[in-house]
C-alpha cells in the first residue's frame, strides 16, 4: 500500500463517524459505504479543505434516438433539448439543497453532473444520497508538452509555402478540385486562440471581414485569474501558444504563401479549456458542453444550429492528475457524439511502449484517435506517439484509429499575428484529421452528422501501414493495428475517392414509343453521374451539366420521354463523378436511338 493510499484509508476510518450529515434530506438515513462512491483524491483533499469535485447523478438521460433523426442539425437539437431538459428536471433538489447551505457549485447538462467546492463533510452527505452515483476528482491537469514527447522549435517567419505535412496528406489535390472546406465549422478546444493571426483571422466565423462578433464562436471555460487571458475573457486569447499552433494545421493560410492549413476555407470556433496549459476534466466538459449548443459570450442563447462539424481536442487527461476514473469523460463524449458532431482526439505521447493509449478521451471507443508519423518517406510512426490497445478499462480496444504527421509541424504561433513555429507531438497529428473531417464533408454536405460514416471513409481509404511491434498480439500483416491504426491518412482518397473509371456498358433501351431507358454498370469511387444527349454524335462531353443537355442522377438507370421532334437522332453518353465532382477525361461509350428525341426536344 502506498503512503497516499494509507492516509486515505485512515481518513476514511476517521470519517466514517465523524462526519455530519449537513446535505441529508429530512429522514433520508444515511447509506453504507458512501466512500466507495468518491474519488480518493477528493477524500484526501477534502480533509484539508475545500476542494472540488464533480458529482455524477444516477439518472443519465438516454439521447440513443438521435441516430434515428435525419439530419444533424436534428440530432443536435434534439440531445440538447433532451440533456438540458432531464438535467433541469432531476437535480433541482440536490441544486436547492446546495444553494440554502451556501455551497458553490455549477451545473452541468452535458453529462447530468454539478461541479462543487466544498470540503469533506459536504463530501460525505452527497455520496450517501442516493441519487448520486459517484463522485470524481477535478484537480488540475497540467498540458504535458516537452516532457512526453511534445516539443517546440521556432522556425524562420519567412518560409512560404504548402507545408511538408499538408502536402504529405495530398490536401492540395483536394484544393484542386475547389475543394478547401468552405461550408463547415471546425471547432477547438485547446489553451485558446489568437484569432487576429494572419493565418487564423479570416477563418475565424466570428469575423466579418471589417467587424468580430465573438457570441457563439468563443467560450472560455477558464474562471480563475493567473495567466496573460485573465479569467472569462470576451474574446479568443491564448495564454499558452498551444491552441493557436493546432488551429493553424486544421484551417491556417494568410493569402500570402503560408498555406499551414488543410482545410483554408473552413470557419472555426474555440473553446478554451486550459489556464496556461493546465485543465481540469470540468473545464474540459464545459466546452464539449458550449460546442453541443453554443452560446452569446454572457452564457445566454444556446443554439445547437451553430455546433461545428468536428471537434479537435488535443489534450489527454491522465490517471494520475484527476482521471483516475477511465469513465471520467465517457458520458460526455457519448453525449457529443449522437449530436453528430466528429470529437478527434491526439492519441498521446507516452510511446513507444504498447498499451500507452491509457488516458481519456483518446481510450474511447467514441473518440476518433490519432497517431504521429514522422517526416520521413516511409511515414515511420514517431517514437514518442502512444501505442494501443487500450487496457486501463479493460476493454482491450486498437487504437489509434489513424496515425497522421505530427513531427516537425510547422503553423501559427502567438509570438505576433505573423509568426510561425515548429512543434511535434500527437497534438499535431490530430488536426489534421480535424481539417480533413472538414474537407470531407465540404465535398459531400450529405454526410454531416455521418460521424460513423466519414470515420469509416477516413479509416478505409488510410494509407496502409504494418508494424512488428506485435502489440496486442499484432501480426506484422495486421491492418488495421495497435501502431498506427488503419495507416496515414489520405485526404484526396478520404474526400474524393478515387478517379472512376470510364463506362464502357452504356445500353439504350426503347421502353415504348414515348419513353427510352439507359443503363450502365456502377463505377467505384462515383457518388453521381452526368448523363448528356446531343444532335450531334460527335459532341464533346465537358465538366459541365447544363440543364436541356445534360442531367446529374445518383443512379445507374436514368429514362426519358418523348416531347420532341421524332425524326431527330440523338445521341447519349455517360460519365462518372467522384464525391469532389472530378470525371474521367474519357466519357462512356455512344449509343443512339434514332428518331427517338429526349425530353424537351433535346439541346
Amino acid at each position: 500500500m502506498t503512503p497516499r493510499a494509507v492516509i486515505v484509508a485512515v481518513l476514511v476510518a476517521v470519517l466514517a463517524t465523524a462526519v455530519p450529515n449537513a446535505l441529508a434530506a429530512p429522514g433520508l438515513q444515511s447509506l453504507p459505504g458512501w466512500q466507495d462512491k468518491v474519488d480518493p483524491w477528493v477524500l484526501e483533499t477534502g480533509a484539508r479543505g475545500p476542494t472540488e469535485f464533480l458529482v455524477f447523478l444516477a439518472d443519465q438521460a438516454d439521447v440513443s434516438a438521435a441516430s434515428r433523426l435525419g439530419t444533424k442539425l436534428e440530432r443536435g437539437e434534439y440531445v440538447y433539448r433532451t440533456l438540458s431538459r432531464h438535467a433541469d428536471r432531476t437535480q433541482g433538489p440536490l441544486r436547492e439543497r446546495l444553494a440554502e447551505l451556501g455551497v458553490e457549485h455549477r451545473p452541468y447538462w452535458v453529462a447530468n453532473m454539478i461541479w462543487v467546492r466544498a470540503g469533506l463533510d459536504v463530501v460525505r452527505t452527497l455520496a450517501e444520497r442516493p441519487e448520486v452515483a459517484r463522485i470524481n476528482a477535478n484537480p488540475q491537469v497540467k498540458l504535458d508538452v516537452v516532457s512526453a514527447g511534445e516539443s517546440t522549435a521556432l522556425a524562420p517567419d519567412g518560409t512560404e509555402a504548402i507545408e511538408w505535412n499538408i502536402a504529405k496528406v495530398r490536401a492540395p489535390e483536394v484544393w484542386a478540385t475547389g475543394v478547401k472546406g468552405a461550408g463547415t465549422v471546425i471547432g477547438g478546444q485547446d489553451t485558446g486562440y489568437l484569432w487576429s493571426h494572419n493565418a487564423l483571422k479570416s477563418q475565424y466565423r466570428g469575423w466579418d471581414g471589417s467587424a468580430a462578433n465573438h457570441d457563439y464562436n468563443w467560450h472560455d471555460a477558464i474562471r480563475t485569474t493567473g495567466s496573460s487571458c485573465g479569467a472569462n475573457s470576451p474574446q479568443p486569447c491564448d495564454d499558452y501558444g498551444h491552441g493557436t499552433h493546432t488551429m493553424g494545421t486544421m484551417v491556417g493560410d494568410d493569402g500570402a504563401g503560408n498555406q499551414i492549413g488543410m482545410a483554408p476555407d473552413a470557419k472555426w470556433i474555440g473553446c478554451r479549456n486550459m489556464k496556461a496549459g493546465v485543465g481540469t476534466p470540468a473545464t474540459y466538459s464545459e466546452c464539449y458542453q458550449w460546442f453541443i449548443a453554443p452560446t452569446k459570450i454572457d452564457g445566454t442563447g444556446a443554439d445547437a444550429s451553430k455546433a461545428p462539424d468536428v471537434i479537435n481536442n488535443s489534450w489527454g487527461c491522465p490517471p494520475d492528475e484527476g482521471c483516475t476514473d477511465p469513465t471520467a469523460l465517457l458520458t460526455v463524449v457519448q453525449n457529443v457524439r449522437a449530436a453528430g458532431i466528429v470529437t478527434v482526439h491526439s492519441a498521446g505521447n507516452s510511446g513507444s511502449a504498447c498499451s500507452t493509449v491509457s488516458d481519456p478521451a483518446a481510450i474511447y471507443a467514441e473518440s476518433f484517435s490519432v497517431g504521429a508519423t514522422t517526416n520521413t518517406p516511409l511515414d515511420d510512426i514517431a517514437s514518442y506517439s502512444s501505442r494501443g490497445p487500450v487496457t486501463i478499462d479493460g476493454s482491450n480496444r486498437m487504437k489509434p484509429n489513424v496515425a497522421a504527421p505530427g513531427s516537425g509541424v510547422r503553423s501559427s504561433t502567438i509570438g505576433a499575428v505573423n509568426s510561425y513555429g515548429s512543434m511535434s507531438g500527437t497534438s499535431m497529428a490530430g488536426p489534421h484529421v480535424a481539417g480533413l473531417v472538414a474537407l470531407i464533408i465540404s465535398a459531400d454536405p450529405a454526410l454531416r452528422g455521418d460521424v460513423d460514416g466519414i470515420e469509416d471513409m477516413i479509416e478505409q481509404s488510410a494509407v496502409r501501414r504494418t508494424t512488428t511491434q506485435g502489440c496486442g498480439g499484432d501480426s506484422s500483416t495486421a491492418v488495421p493495428n495497435n501502431v498506427y491504426g488503419w495507416g496515414r491518412i489520405d485526404a484526396y482518397a478520404a474526400t474524393c475517392g478515387g478517379l472512376p473509371d470510364a463506362i464502357t456498358d452504356l445500353a439504350v433501351t426503347k421502353l415504348n414509343s414515348a419513353d427510352l431507358q439507359l443503363t450502365w454498370s456502377a463505377q467505384t469511387y462515383a457518388t453521381a453521374y452526368n448523363v448528356r444527349w446531343s444532335a450531334s454524335p460527335h459532341f464533346a462531353p465537358d465538366e459541365s451539366c447544363e440543364v436541356g443537355s445534360c442531367q446529374s442522377v445518383a443512379t445507374t438507370v436514368f429514362s426519358q420521354g418523348e416531347l420532341g421532334d421524332t425524326n431527330t437522332n440523338y445521341t447519349y453518353v455517360v460519365q462518372a463523378k467522384n464525391r469532389c465532382g472530378q470525371t474521367q477525361s474519357v466519357a462512356s461509350n455512344r449509343v443512339g436511338e434514332f428518331g427517338f428525341p429526349l425530353a424537351g426536344g433535346g439541346p
